[in-house]
This record gives C-alpha cells, sequence and structure tokens, in this order.
C-alpha cells in the first residue's frame, strides 16, 4: 500500500478497520484457559474498492501464570505448550507488539477504531481482551463489543457455517492438514471475508437504483 495514499477503507466500515483474529486456547473458559496463539490479518483495500489481506502477524504465546488447559484443547490443535523449541512469548510482549502494528494501520486508514473479525468472532473477542486485562493494556484498538462473524456472512452467502467448507464454497483452497493453526485459519477467514465483501459490493454496485 502506498504511504502517501491511503485507501477509503474508512468509509466503507464507518471508520472502522477490519483486523481478522483467531486464537488456539487451552479450552474454552477465556477467563481461565490457557491463550497458546494468536494470528491477525490487517485488512487493506485497494484503488477499486476490492478488499484484501494485508500484513499477517503471528505470536505463539507462553500460558499465563495458573492458566488451565485442556488436554482436549491439545489433542484438538496438536500444540504441546512446553515444546522446548515453539518459542513463545509471554503475553505481556506478545500483545502490546500486536496492537501497536493494529494501531499504525488504523491511524494510516484514518479509522477510529479496528473491529475484530473472526470464524465465531465471540470466542476470539473474548480470549484477546481476557489478555489484555490480564496484561493491564488500557490501549486496546479494538471496538469493545463489535465484530464481523464469518459464520454469519458464510451462512448467507453459501449456505455454510464451518469454516473449511465456507472456504471450499467461496473457491478458496484449504487445507485440513495446517488447519487449528492460529497463523493458518486467520489467513483463510480473511480470504473469506474479503471474498464475500467484495462480492456484495459487486452486486450492491450493480444493483439498479
Amino acid at each position: 500500500m502506498n504511504s502517501d495514499n491511503p485507501s477509503p477503507i474508512n468509509n466503507r466500515f464507518r471508520g472502522f478497520l477490519p483486523v481478522v483474529v483467531d486464537v488456539e486456547t487451552g479450552g474454552f473458559d477465556h477467563k481461565k484457559d490457557a491463550l497458546l496463539e494468536v494470528g491477525a490479518v490487517i485488512i487493506a483495500m485497494d484503488a477499486k474498492g476490492e478488499l484484501y489481506p494485508d500484513k499477517t502477524m503471528f505470536y505463539r504465546i507462553e500460558p499465563f501464570p495458573g492458566a488451565n488447559i485442556e488436554e482436549s484443547a491439545l489433542e484438538f490443535t496438536g500444540i504441546d505448550p512446553f515444546h522446548p523449541f515453539r518459542m513463545a512469548e509471554i503475553e505481556e510482549d506478545a500483545l502490546p507488539e500486536l496492537f501497536s502494528e493494529i494501531r499504525q494501520a488504523k491511524k494510516f486508514n484514518n479509522c477510529s477504531r479496528a473491529v475484530l473479525v473472526g470464524h465465531n468472532a465471540a470466542f476470539d473477542h473474548n480470549f484477546l481482551f481476557a489478555a489484555a486485562d490480564r496484561c493491564n493494556i488500557k490501549r486496546n484498538p479494538f471496538h469493545p463489543f463489535s465484530m464481523f462473524d464469518t459464520v454469519s456472512l458464510a451462512a448467507l452467502a453459501y449456505g455454510q457455517t464451518v469454516l473449511a467448507k465456507s472456504c471450499i464454497e467461496a473457491g478458496i483452497e484449504f487445507d485440513n492438514d495446517k488447519a487449528h493453526s492460529a497463523k493458518y485459519d486467520a489467513v483463510k477467514t480473511a480470504e473469506l471475508f474479503c471474498i464475500i465483501m467484495n462480492r456484495w459490493k459487486f452486486m450492491s454496485d450493480n444493483c439498479p437504483s
């Protein structure tokens, strides 16, 4: 993106900058269970008004002190939180770096807030906000309750709610062996979000006034 000519994405979403987030965790309880991975993709807009996935960020996270980790969650994701070569970061280091990148993109695009995009977005939103609270982060760039959920969008566009099936219906390649990585799922969710939004823009532009 040309730094001298920011895109008009702020007009598309009333001042919101969409940022796709996917998390992998040690369970379903955002207050007690460990945050293990965070993937994020900043969405941008080209000169034709088409959305596309821009910058991707990924962090492996050390379980916070006292965090609960369900064995069933690890079997599902395949993550070993204590692998010696995992190169994980503590929440207090990873989240400020992530939020700083998002704030820069938000400022560049003249947006007032980032809005979280996710597949079952409330799950990712809850875990991300719980981690930010644990780290006592005051400058969280995300809107505190507004979200875009690709489950609902894909149900409307393709009659599917599962991420893999939604991507396949949208013509997006999806590798189940790579799924349940926060980076991979965030990238695929970003591709899905952009395709649906661009498709809707095309339909809206071609509707008779």
